[in-house]
């Protein structure tokens, strides 16, 4: 039977999960809109594919770090004050981003629009890179001490093997953003989205085939519960190259499902490798911060569990609603708000 402690780690490993599938294609379209566009309507088209979701999207990110805070106290405080710059870095850009999305219609004029698609794309750019960034070093290692705190610099964390990380996620959700944008709209842009996906597929498969190979020689992710959890990575490359060849035969809407198959079994195999660690210290493996020593009491995690699954079902039920009524293909015939 599954402790509170466990069930909890689950949970925040389940909302990060969902937060890196729905944001991803969010980020996706945002990084691309301003090349894939060539018009200003067509850049609104791709604009408003995203429309509807993208603020209920970083739900996902605000619910899983408010879980964070209250059954994993001591996790979320050494992660948000060792990462602090990256943090803030990353919460200007998405503020930037949806600051952009609101204000870009609302005047006609071409450097308003340029202004406002500049910060689209580098709020679209910058997210899942540092979230890359700090996921590698998480399952790397960073300096924490027997105080359980990070010691060293911002510069410490950007190592080779975390660059890559990050690089890994922006190309992992342009593709992704890409195959999004085949099930949004028709003609001429869905064609252009599709072709884009079939030419950057191979660069994205490459990249994430070195960062796996990097993650086997730089953690220990992939072997701490046994060798046959490389089966994980192994499914991801799997679903990756079925993805291409869906993206060549026109079956967009399996492709979404392999492009968001590589996401979930990523992040999955992520946090299993960490369990029941939640943060890696390089120092020494007794400092390794864990769901144990890192968390809250039994009775907060008790209270919190019964709030959750109350709360929980009303959530995922309007976020389903939400993706039900806006279902509809977008074109330039009809209204666009963004």
């Amino acid at each position: 039977m599954l402790s509170l402690n466990e069930l909890w780690f689950i949970l925040v490993s389940v909302l990060f999960v969902g937060f890196f599938f729905l944001e991803g294609f969010d980020f996706g379209v945002g990084i691309v809109s301003r090349f894939l566009g060539k018009s200003d309507q067509e850049r609104r088209i791709l604009i408003n594919t995203i429309g509807p979701y993208w603020d209920a999207n970083e739900v996902w990110l605000i619910t899983a770090g408010g879980a964070m805070f209250a059954a994993f106290p001591e996790w979320y405080a050494t992660l948000f004050s060792g990462f602090y710059i990256p943090f803030v870095v990353l919460l200007l850009a998405l503020i930037a981003r949806g600051v952009a999305f609101e204000f870009r219609g609302k005047m006609d004029h071409g450097i308003w629009k340029k202004t406002w698609d500049a910060a689209i794309f580098i709020g679209s750019l910058l997210p899942p890179f540092l979230f890359g960034v700090v996921f590698a070093n998480l399952i790397r290692g960073v300096p924490i001490d027997s105080h359980k705190e990070m010691i060293g610099s911002v510069f410490d964390l950007l190592n080779g093997y975390a660059l890559a990380g990050g690089v890994a996620v922006v190309l992992l959700c342009i593709l992704h953003g890409l195959v999004f944008i085949t099930l949004r709209t028709n003609g001429v842009l869905r064609d252009r989205a599709r072709k884009a996906a079939r030419d950057i597929g191979p660069a994205v498969a490459a990249v994430l085939l070195i960062f796996a190979v990097m993650t086997y020689f730089s953690t220990d992710i992939y072997t701490v519960h046994g060798a046959q959890w490389i089966a994980l990575p192994v499914l991801a490359g799997a679903a990756l190259v079925l993805a291409g060849l869906f993206i060549k035969k026109k079956r967009d809407g399996w492709a979404f499902a392999m492009t968001g198959a590589v996401i979930i079994l990523s992040v999955v195999s992520m946090f299993i490798g960490l369990f029941p660690r939640v943060m890696v210290s390089s120092i020494s493996p007794d400092f390794h911060l864990t769901i144990y020593n890192a968390a809250s009491g039994a009775y907060s995690l008790k209270v919190m569990t019964y709030i959750s699954l109350t709360i929980l079902p009303f959530v995922l039920g309007y976020q389903i609603w939400s993706y039900y009524v806006f279902r509809k293909r977008i074109d330039d015939k009809e209204h666009l708000e963004y």
